[in-house]
């Protein structure tokens, strides 16, 4: 189903470009919400504004106009799947080589999301060496090909080289988002919910988190092919996925005690558990019972979760951790990132509405070790969940 879906649409200078028209409306009319991104070069093969009116959203075609620009970062970061359809010759040798002479391709090397493309091109340059390197290169990106037809061409011949029909490009996209699982094959650990700290047999030291966050990403990674392994604290969110194996577990310590245990044979790890930072150092075997005067309590550190995995993981895993905070929240998410080695980590801010805790959305901002920042908007936390595994996917196509 694309109910909802969001599609951005690449179109470069081809001849094929006309399909163009009948795919935006086969999308829109499935509930598809499509955005339309062309070269310059495009607009000489199709209309712009057909375009705009089948997908009732402006299309865009230069970074800069009537002093505005294009916000391209923004574009590949709303977008659920990027299809460049049709992808020329000349464009496909462009992004092969990183090159970024217009608003397509900055489009392109900014997208967080998964990127399609749908080559079209005369048979005698879909066949030399330099086109299939061309296309090896961004197959290795982690990229989408959709395979040309054999057909009549533009020049009068036929043979391969013609771009999928608009119906097989539906199917395409139909069938990337029921079938696609970016995370085949991929072992992720998953920590949710808070810990309870014993001061006596019936009073404990606890937050508001209500594991709704970790749950949901625990979800989407499963529905991504993963093989899920979640360490739940006390919460009362249910499992919704079969192939999620829970660890149920109570204080920090056992928290820590279960990640460690299970971390070395996981490809990602994603801490989005709100551990106790302290714990009552002598908790009371009976219940205290109310006196006169003040209780005082001696609390010591728990342990360290992320820093711990972070000093032992490998080249070959990603360590992604989540940093709650009230103030200077970007230098103190910085600096848990720095500090503790990972490779991602997950601002949430308690000045935002309606994020953090008990809350059914939220709204994140994700900084890598490499200095790249993704936001989202405030979206559902099974939306902020598939934000957060697409930037994580994105990073792991690009290390392959």
């Amino acid at each position: 189903m694309l109910f909802n879906k969001k599609i951005l649409l690449g179109i470069t200078g081809s001849i094929a470009a006309y399909k163009a028209i009948l795919l935006v409306r086969l999308l829109v009319k499935a509930g598809a919400e499509v955005k339309v991104v062309m070269t310059p070069a495009a607009k000489e093969f199709v209309s712009p504004l057909v375009l705009s009116t089948l997908s009732k959203n402006k299309v865009l075609i230069e970074l800069f106009e009537e002093n505005t620009w294009a916000n391209h970062v923004q574009l590949g970061r709303w977008a659920d799947v990027m299809l460049v359809a049709p992808l020329s010759c000349n464009t496909l040798s462009k992004m092969a080589a990183g090159a970024c002479d217009n608003l397509l391709l900055a489009t392109y090397l900014s997208a967080t999301c998964p990127v399609m493309l749908a080559p079209a091109m005369d048979e005698d340059m879909w066949h030399p060496p330099a086109a299939k390197n061309n296309l090896q290169t961004l197959q290795s990106f982690g990229n989408r090909v959709i395979n040309v037809n054999n057909g009549e061409l533009a020049s009068g011949l036929t043979g391969e080289g013609r771009m999928a029909e608009p119906e097989e490009l539906f199917r395409e996209l139909d069938s990337f988002f029921n079938n696609t699982q970016l995370l085949a094959g991929k072992s992720v650990l998953i920590t949710a919910g808070p810990t309870h700290e014993a001061i006596d047999p019936v009073r404990f030291i606890a937050n508001h988190s209500s594991g709704k966050m970790g749950y949901a990403l625990a979800e989407a990674c499963a529905e991504q092919g993963a093989d899920v392994t979640l360490v739940s604290g006390p919460v009362s969110v249910s499992r919704n996925h079969p192939a999620i194996k829970i660890i149920p577990v109570i204080t920090a310590e056992q928290m820590y005690e279960a990640c460690m245990t299970n971390f070395a044979h996981q490809d990602i790890a994603i801490l989005a558990a709100a551990v106790a930072d302290y714990t009552p150092a002598n908790p009371a075997t009976e219940k205290i019972k109310k006196q006169d005067g003040e209780l005082t309590l001696q609390l010591t550190k728990t342990k360290d979760i992320l820093k711990s995995l972070g000093e032992i993981k490998t080249e070959n895993q990603l360590l992604i951790g989540f940093a709650l905070e009230t103030n200077n929240e970007v230098a103190n998410a910085l600096h848990k990132l720095q500090t503790k080695k990972a490779d991602f980590v997950v601002l949430n801010s308690m000045q935002d509405k309606g994020a953090t805790f008990g809350y059914d959305t939220n709204k994140v901002t994700i900084f890598d070790k490499g200095g790249n920042t993704y936001a989202s908007d405030t979206i559902s936390k099974k939306e902020v969940a598939n934000f957060i595994i697409s930037v994580i996917t994105k990073t792991l196509y690009d290390k392959a």
